[in-house]
């Protein structure tokens, strides 16, 4: 049983405070919720105290600024924030330094490209991390899709678009799989249904 401690708590207050104001996308949902339920996940699926940390904490840098892995590093040990920097594909300082539309999209392409190579080498307990925040995420947009005032119209939040988008959960999942990551059965299933909501057949290989 893991067991929770002090750190914990001052880990969701780190991140209550570091994402204040921040919503997430399309709705007036505090960033928090995002955290939590990916801190919830990890422990749903056997993670430890330090990897539950880094369930909140995980997009401290991109989000906030790079300047938060110190302090993340000081407060919380060297294996939480190694397991944040591992799940960052980018600082918010460099997204901010992309504000053309087209610069944008391939600023983005070359992260996912990046993160999804990253993966194929990254330790299993960074991977577990990884793997709930993309179930959630997932599960979020799947949830827009069954919204009728939604519905395709969730993939205009993001810088992919529709076929950007499902063309990277595709290899989360499938790269997730092949590592053995225990989410990664669930997060084939909840991008199986994403593909069937955005009318598009799934990737060949998403059902290896």
């Amino acid at each position: 049983m893991t067991v929770l401690t002090d750190r914990f708590t001052r880990a969701v207050d780190y991140a209550r405070i570091a994402h204040a104001g921040q919503v997430r996308k399309g709705s007036s949902i505090p960033y928090l919720y995002h955290l939590l339920a990916v801190a919830s996940l990890v422990l749903e699926f056997g993670g430890d105290e330090d990897q539950a940390i880094a369930g909140l904490l995980h997009d401290v840098v991109e989000d906030c600024g790079e300047t938060h892995l110190a302090i993340v590093r000081a407060q919380f040990g060297e294996r939480v924030a190694e397991i944040v920097a591992a799940c960052t594909d980018g600082t918010a300082e460099g997204k901010q330094a992309h504000t053309d539309p087209d610069a944008k999209r391939r600023d983005w392409l070359a992260r996912k490209q990046a993160y999804l190579a990253h993966l194929a080498e990254a330790p299993d307990h960074v991977l577990l991390v990884s793997a709930c925040d993309k179930l959630h995420n997932a599960r979020a947009i799947v949830q827009d899709l069954e919204n009728p005032h939604v519905g395709t119209r969730v993939f205009e939040r993001f810088t992919g678009g529709r076929e950007g988008t499902l063309w990277y959960y595709t290899a989360l999942s499938d790269g997730l799989g092949d590592r053995q990551v225990r989410p990664a059965p669930v997060l084939r299933q909840v991008v199986g249904r994403m593909h069937a909501l955005a009318g598009v057949p799934s990737h060949p290989t998403s059902g290896r």
